[in-house]
């Protein structure tokens, strides 16, 4: 869903990136807990797919009130194994799948009768093997299983979430090269475009990759509009940036935590924000064009770097 003014090619997501910088939004879960609502739960913020969804389309519309273009779903952590642990079968889990795009979409149609104008997609959600666990693993990688056993967990959901048509397939919070492999075979042929992101840790993904080789799987795979990272300290984004932009020569995305601390056992933010909406002019210098927050940026922080890119 595009807006009326936008010109053809920037009614597509690649002919956006292709045109400029496209602002993501910001943290699903931190936008939820703000509301009220309790995520302190396995499946974390794809439970309210079943419990609550309106409360999944107002935070979406929140971003899309504050300039985002891109609603990414609430489906991160929605899996048919994660819903079968809950009791809920394939044709109910398929159904929430579906449901995460039609409430992006929702949000999207409201946001249009509140008179935003801007142009507006919806990424569907692709969460790593690891957030299924919900151990933290998906910030380590290396799980133990092969590539062709990752493809073969990812490929149904991935076919569910196409068959629902968003915009793009958002593959994120990778942590680790093998992973990605996985993902990237599973997407072919679905249909629907796609952006890899890794979660990385200075010049390495999370498993301990180099960035280059990480990122070369992705340069000649035609789905793939984008690729870059998440979830990781704002202060690794702008060399992963350049880096990304190098070995692949696609479009760069972007969406970095506040810069405050995950502790996985105790499951709390520590530390401080570090998160500087007038870094994103950096970003999009070195090659970034989908430019957005992942954990605790909300949207006023979207709201500000949406004003930034508008303006500079």
């Amino acid at each position: 869903m595009t807006s009326d003014t936008s010109s053809p090619q920037d009614r597509t997501l690649a002919g956006a990136l292709a045109s400029g910088a496209v602002v993501l939004d910001g943290g699903m879960s931190n936008q939820l807990e703000s509301a009220g609502h309790d995520l302190s739960d396995e499946l974390w913020s794809a439970r309210l797919l079943a419990e609550r969804p309106g409360a999944v389309t107002e935070a979406h519309l929140a971003y899309f009130e504050a300039g985002a273009n891109v609603a990414i779903t609430s489906s991160y952590q929605a899996t048919f194994e994660g819903f079968a642990q809950r009791g809920i079968g394939r044709e109910e889990a398929a159904r929430l799948l579906t449901l995460s795009v039609e409430l992006a979409r929702d949000a999207a149609r409201q946001a249009r009768d509140k008179g935003v104008t801007h142009p507006l997609w919806v990424a569907a959600s692709v969460g790593p093997y690891g957030a299924m666990l919900a151990d933290g693993s998906e910030y380590r990688g290396r799980y133990g299983l092969t590539v062709d056993e990752l493809e073969r967990f990812h490929r149904p959901r991935l076919e569910v979430l196409a068959a629902a048509a968003p915009d793009a397939l958002a593959l994120e919070t990778v942590p680790d090269a093998e992973e990605a492999e996985a993902l990237l075979r599973a997407v072919r042929g679905l249909g629907v475009p796609a952006w890899l992101s890794y979660s990385v840790a200075g010049d390495r993904t999370r498993a301990g990759q180099p960035l280059e080789e990480a990122f070369a799987l992705a340069a000649d795979v035609d789905e793939v509009i984008a690729v870059g990272v998440n979830c990781c300290a704002p202060e690794d984004v702008e060399g992963a940036v350049a880096i990304a932009a190098r070995v692949t020569g696609k479009p760069v995305v972007v969406y970095p935590n506040s810069g405050e601390a995950w502790d996985a056992e105790a499951r709390a933010w520590n530390g401080r924000s570090t998160f500087a909406p007038e870094q994103v002019l950096g970003w999009r210098e070195s090659g970034a064009r989908l430019i957005g927050g992942c954990c605790r940026v909300g949207p006023e922080a979207i709201a500000s770097i949406a004003r930034t890119l508008a303006t500079a």
